[in-house]
């Protein structure tokens, strides 16, 4: 049968329900899928929609989330194609769009995610397992915001995503939320990702410094370049996934984010 909803940018998304050929390009929401129990339903994705491993392994590849290869989507025919509006670019997701229904989300806090989840639950019949992972993920913020109070966490952070030039998380992001989540200050006041450099940063003289392992891949030569110009700083690396991805990478992320806590109650 038909079904329309309104997707998160307010456009009416009208497809065959319950869906039996997605394309998702965005790696946390293909995640998700599988999460939620749809496998053959499926049938393409990002060559950076990795996790998991094994689902990759068997799945047609439509290029990167900002570079789609729009024959091979073609070829597959979808009946739903899941993005982002950040994720995604807006040209090609609204070629897309001329040919296909494609329901897209937009997501700056947890709230968003949780949202998110329970609504592409909706849309692809599986919404009992949705509600269950924004359970866990619910209960497990709660405790870790309850944490951070009573450990006294309260350090003023910048988290760094990429190097020439160096470019940060700002404000409305997720990560801006995640970091707010779990005690921590974002000192970098602009929105979204702007760039600075190492004189900007010793200015803004943060007690820690994240660099994530995504997009960039920052590595232990990273952390000792800029350890030398803020010796007054703890610089050290942390798994981007677990601040950026937003479905149910979000279930895991409680775990991590819980010993990354421990971490920081002992500096």
């Amino acid at each position: 049968m038909q079904k329309t909803v309104k997707d998160q940018l307010g456009n009416e998304v009208m497809f065959n329900y319950p869906p039996k050929r997605i394309v998702s390009i965005v790696p946390s929401q293909t995640e998700l899928l599988f999460d939620l129990g749809l496998d053959e339903e499926v049938v393409g994705v990002t060559k950076f929609c990795i996790h998991p491993i094994e689902k990759f392994a068997a799945k047609t590849k439509v290029g990167g989330t900002k570079k789609l290869l729009i024959e091979k989507i073609r070829d597959l025919k979808p009946d739903l194609i899941i993005g982002n509006k950040e994720e995604n670019t807006k040209e090609e997701v609204e070629l897309l769009m001329q040919e296909f229904p494609v329901w897209m989300s937009d997501i700056y806090n947890l709230e968003d995610a949780t949202k998110t989840i329970s609504q592409i639950g909706e849309i692809v019949n599986r919404e009992p397992e949705a509600a269950y992972l924004n359970h866990l993920i619910n209960a497990g913020f709660t405790d870790l915001q309850t944490l951070a109070v009573e450990k006294n966490i309260n350090k003023s952070v910048a988290y760094l995503i990429w190097k020439d030039p160096y470019m940060s998380a700002g404000r409305n992001t997720f990560i801006d939320d995640i970091l707010r989540k779990i005690g921590l200050q974002n000192v970098i006041q602009k929105n979204r990702y702007p760039e600075l450099n190492l004189s900007q940063l010793q200015t803004l003289n943060p007690q820690l410094i994240f660099l994530s392992s995504e997009p960039y891949p920052f590595k232990q030569k990273h952390i000792d370049e800029i350890q030398s110009v803020l010796s007054n700083a703890k610089v050290m690396l942390v798994d981007g996934e677990m601040f950026s991805w937003y479905g149910s990478r979000l279930v895991k992320a409680v775990n991590y984010l819980f010993h990354l806590q421990e971490e920081l109650k002992v500096h």
